[in-house]
């Protein structure tokens, strides 16, 4: 346990872990960190670090010691401000979790049992939290829509587990989400620039406002390890110009919002009583996207009931760490999405 979380004189260390829980959401923009309580049923969070430095992956998935060197001294912060000497139970939820975290599910169990005491270890793909954050334990869909998009369904049932569709990739998948939009858009500018149909000249205006001449677009765009977040960076321009009647606009996100309902679909729970909430930055975009969005889901889910989220993948994973803490968690376990451990201390 790290020296400067020395135990405050005349409290039980048992007592101190007992009472706090950590949360870890690390994605695309960065890692976020906060501490809630353990006994909070609502998991509110108590104070929050965030570094905007996003966890490096390599050959062998998401890099543990580099989310490491990140989360360690904020965590060992945020129980020093708290006067905790460690955490009764930790969610790390992390994008990649399910495909790329054999090195995560190896080495931060142990980690944050020898710098934390920590007994009970949640690690979670950030579509799990995601799901958590907007819904709770409640069954139903959640989707999850910024640069990408997936969608993930449970009746909370250990037969039915997790039900997840798409979220394969702005090259293979990911449909409807922020680069599909921002690709689509900037094909219907290349397009107009040809003179082919299916173009718009607004759309074309706007792609060489923000990236100049479109004949250099393949040059600038294809190289970048960053090609997702560049394309994404042209859906609002999408918004814009649908706002402003642009018929090719309008149909893209008519579209993107079809492919988003039809995920919603493939993972809702059958039956009436479920909920479906859509979370994430790409909602952010308003009524052009969510207009459609909501006719979409109607026709495809009649019998769900929509809800706003409730909140973010952050206190998703405090509300699973609080649960797990407190021997109240139902949400499925599944090794690639939702991973409990029980390290002893180092």
């Amino acid at each position: 346990m790290p020296a400067a979380l020395g135990e405050p004189a005349g409290r039980r260390p048992d007592t101190l872990r007992a009472g706090l829980v950590l949360g870890v959401d690390s994605g695309g923009s960065g890692l976020r960190c906060a501490v809630a309580r353990a006994d909070d049923a609502e998991a509110r969070p108590l104070a929050a670090r965030a570094s905007h430095e996003p966890v490096r992956t390599g050959p062998a998935g998401i890099d543990a010691e580099h989310l490491l060197s990140q989360l360690l001294p904020a965590a060992a912060e945020l129980a020093r401000k708290a006067d905790a000497d460690g955490f009764a139970a930790v969610c790390v939820g992390a994008a990649g979790m399910a495909t790329l975290g054999e090195e995560l599910r190896a080495r931060l169990p142990g980690a944050l049992a020898s710098a934390f005491g920590v007994r009970r270890v949640a690690l979670a793909a950030d579509a799990v939290t995601a799901y958590a954050g907007a819904l709770g334990q409640r069954p139903g869909a959640v989707v999850a829509a910024g640069t990408g998009m997936i969608a993930l369904g449970t009746d909370l049932t250990p037969e039915g587990g997790w039900r997840r569709a798409d979220g394969w990739g702005h090259l293979l998948g990911d449909c409807g989400g922020g680069a599909w939009i921002g690709r689509a858009g900037l094909e219907a500018a290349l397009r107009a620039y040809d003179g082919r149909p299916g173009g718009s000249a607004a759309l074309l205006a706007r792609a060489e406002a923000a990236f100049g001449p479109v004949a250099g677009l393949p040059a600038a765009l294809y190289p970048r390890p960053d090609r997702p977040a560049v394309l994404a960076s042209f859906a609002p321009e999408v918004a814009r110009c649908a706002t402003g009647d642009d018929a090719v606009s309008l149909g893209i996100l008519r579209a993107a919002a079809g492919h988003v309902a039809d995920a919603a679909a493939a993972v809702c729970p059958p039956g009436a009583g479920s909920t479906v909430a859509c979370t994430g930055g790409l909602f952010g975009m308003g009524e052009p996207l969510l207009a459609p969005l909501r006719t979409a889901l109607a026709e495809r889910l009649p019998q769900a009931r929509t809800a706003a989220a409730a909140g973010s993948p952050l206190d998703g994973a405090l509300t699973i760490a609080a649960a797990l803490a407190g021997d109240r968690l139902t949400l499925p376990t599944d090794r690639k999405l939702l991973q409990i451990t029980r390290p002893a201390p180092g």
